[in-house]
């Protein structure tokens, strides 16, 4: 007798196809390019001197005034978790999801380490897909939503909200991964080799791929800066957004700091700029990559993060990790 949640997830695949076939059809489509869009929101009330940093003015300068339209917020209540993994995708991404899910994203993956994972998505104009994203939420309870446009532009968005959630429902959690929804993570090496549970945590603790380099200028360019947004020559180091690791401290120094950094649309960079005002250096570690690598075990076997990985390679590969763990290289 298949079990309640077994049927409601073929039903959520079935679902799923049908509003994709949907939407795939002659329907005209909506993109989101240019500038960011955001929500007209009531302000704030003034932050109060306990809300903010001495080093900083109380008014916000960016408050991210949204509200949670799917959320957790008892998902950290029974054990704190050693790591959280935050995983940007969109409404259209169920199949990542859900190799995600299956694979390193899986909460039972260690025994003894316990593992949060988190999707974080903004709204759609589509009701439809919106609809789909809620009754996936019922199923899995693993899905966050804010009222804000989900699209490109709002990447930092996403980022900011997984912050405050952590900050807010979370804040002993010990570390905390940032990915996309189209990376392989080796967890083996992510939590025993970087992370080490039987160590002492870390603080104000951030690694990843490390990038220096300045704005594009080019307007034809997807990481097209204006300079009216930043006008400098070169950029802090920050790490490539694919994915980046840090200790669980840093999310409510960011997602606070935040509210007084003007936001960019350019999510790895703006939280460069974030841990620029914190003081935080972000380290360099060679097992984070943000491009894609062609697999082999013995080489997959030594990295963090690989990028540009379909779910279905996702999958295959895992398998084949999973299974062949006794050979050696």
């Amino acid at each position: 007798m298949p079990s309640k949640v077994s049927c409601l997830y073929l039903l959520t695949v079935v679902c799923w196809a049908s509003a994709l076939w949907y939407l795939s059809g002659s329907r005209p489509s909506t993109t989101y390019v240019g500038q960011m869009t955001f929500t007209h929101r009531k302000p704030l009330p003034r932050l109060s001197k306990n809300d903010s940093f001495s080093n900083i003015r109380t008014r916000a300068l960016n408050p991210h005034n949204f509200k949670f339209l799917i959320n957790e917020p008892n998902k950290c209540e029974s054990t704190t978790p050693f790591l959280v993994l935050l995983i940007s995708t969109n409404h259209k991404e169920f199949d990542a999801r859900q190799a995600i899910r299956e694979t390193w994203g899986d909460e039972n993956t260690f025994t003894d380490v316990r593992i949060l994972t988190l999707f974080l998505l903004g709204y759609s104009p589509e009701p439809v897909l919106n609809q789909m994203v809620e009754q996936e939420s019922q199923i899995f309870h693993d899905i966050l939503v804010e009222d804000f446009v989900d699209s490109y532009h709002n990447l930092t968005l996403k980022t900011l909200m997984g912050m405050r959630w952590v900050s807010s429902f979370c804040p002993n959690a010990q570390y905390v991964m940032k990915a996309d929804s189209d990376i392989f993570v080796n967890m083996d090496n992510l939590v025993f080799n970087l992370l080490r549970p039987n160590s002492k945590p870390r603080r104000r603790f951030f690694t990843g791929r490390v990038i220096n380099g300045g704005p594009i200028r080019d307007v034809h360019s997807k990481w097209f800066m204006p300079r009216e947004l930043y006008p400098d020559s070169r950029y802090p180091p920050f790490c490539s957004g694919t994915g980046y690791v840090f200790s669980g401290d840093i999310a409510e120094l960011v997602y606070k700091t935040s509210l007084h950094t003007r936001l960019l649309h350019l999510e790895d960079v703006y939280v460069g700029l974030c841990l620029r005002k914190l003081g935080i250096q972000p380290f360099q570690n060679n097992g984070f990559n943000h491009w894609k690598m062609t697999y082999s075990l013995c080489r997959y076997r030594k990295i963090l993060t690989v990028h540009q990985i379909s779910p279905e390679e996702i999958l295959r590969i895992w398998n084949d990790m999973s299974n062949k763990k006794h050979l050696k290289c």
